[in-house]
């Protein structure tokens, strides 16, 4: 039995339903209830409180660690998740880390999450690391003015990053958790070449058949609409990164291709496969 953390996420999804169509037993692991893909057990969990997954953990031959908010939360114990999926047996983890920890290593989060991926080396299980670049989905913080105004609005409109599709990033997970191959492997996930903010809104465009228009945003308006959902400080440094990307973070990775025996999807593929959340 595999189990997948943020189950119902832009990755756990596709990485859900990728290992239940591979015939694996599945417990998906989110913080709400929802839907599910057949034959999938659906547990509701909260990774702030790694004692009350022991459960979840008990027969498990592998993990898939997704962190998200609750690596931030107020008193989370995330090492605590690792630890107690090792004493469970578990025999693999896979962990969902970031680009940043090599790109930018000494920001407060990418320090946690490089810890956490030294916690994952010495627990004693087989283990994988994915670190990806920018998401495609985050593109969705587009969706209500491109569906409201016909309008992408972002800062740094000519500067781009090699975002990857959140599902490229699934497959390989699955590939990691199914793979004795990838035991030890550490892949940084890109998508196949850099697009910008203002690429990404043509691409919407094609994909809606419709026209969106691109409305520049400076820095001190596009951290303003941020900061409404995170802190200050990761809203400075997700624009520092927007606005001036290293050239590390520019870098088309060939881990997806390695891995998938295949090019990643492009931008144009994932707002092609997302239309409907801009109409």
């Amino acid at each position: 039995m595999i189990v997948v953390t943020g189950a119902t996420g832009n990755v756990g999804r596709p990485l859900t339903r990728a290992l239940a169509e591979a015939g694996q037993q599945v417990t998906a692991v989110s913080r709400h209830a929802a839907d599910v893909p057949d034959g999938v057990r659906h547990v509701v969990g909260d990774l702030a409180d790694p004692a009350g997954l022991e459960p979840v953990l008990a027969g498990a031959k592998a993990l898939f660690l997704l962190l998200s908010g609750d690596l931030h939360a107020v008193g989370a114990d995330p090492a605590g998740v690792i630890g107690r999926a090792a004493r469970a047996g578990v025999g693999r983890i896979v962990l969902l880390s970031t680009l940043g920890v090599v790109t930018r290593p000494f920001g407060t989060t990418r320090i946690a999450m490089r810890a956490l991926e030294d916690a994952v080396r010495e627990a004693g299980v087989d283990w994988a690391v994915l670190r990806p670049g920018g998401f495609a989905s985050n593109a969705l913080w587009w969706a209500e003015s491109v569906r409201t105004q016909g309008v992408v609005a972002a800062p740094f409109g000519d500067t781009g990053v090699p975002v990857v599709d959140p599902v490229d990033i699934a497959e390989v997970a699955a590939a990691c958790l199914l793979d004795d191959r990838h035991a030890g492997g550490v892949y940084e996930l890109t998508g196949p070449a850099v697009i910008t903010p203002r690429q990404q809104a043509a691409a919407i465009a094609d994909a809606l058949g419709s026209p969106v228009r691109f409305h520049e945003l400076s820095r001190a308006e596009a951290k303003a609409g941020m900061t409404r959902s995170m802190p200050a400080e990761l809203a400075d440094d997700t624009l520092d990164i927007l606005g001036a990307p290293s050239p590390a973070e520019v870098r088309v990775s060939p881990d997806v291709e390695r891995v998938l025996d295949r090019a990643p999807r492009t931008f144009a593929d994932w707002a092609a496969r997302n239309a409907a959340a801009f109409r």
